[in-house]
C-alpha cells in the first residue's frame, strides 16, 4: 500500500511539472493551471494534497 501511495505522489509531481512548462511555455493561462491543478488533486489524491492546495 506504501508504494501506491509514493507512486501517486510522483505522478502528481510530474503532472505538475508538465503544468508549469506549459504555462511558462504560453500553453496554458495560469487560471488553467490552476482548473487542472484541482483536477489532478482529486485523479492522483496525493497523501500531501492539503498542502498543494
Amino acid at each position: 500500500m506504501e508504494r501506491e501511495k509514493i507512486v501517486r505522489e510522483m505522478q502528481y509531481k510530474l503532472a505538475v511539472k508538465l503544468l508549469e512548462v506549459m504555462v511558462s511555455s504560453g500553453f496554458l493561462l495560469p487560471e488553467e493551471y490552476e482548473k487542472i491543478d484541482v483536477l489532478n488533486r482529486e485523479t492522483f489524491s496525493p497523501e500531501l494534497a492539503e498542502v498543494y492546495s
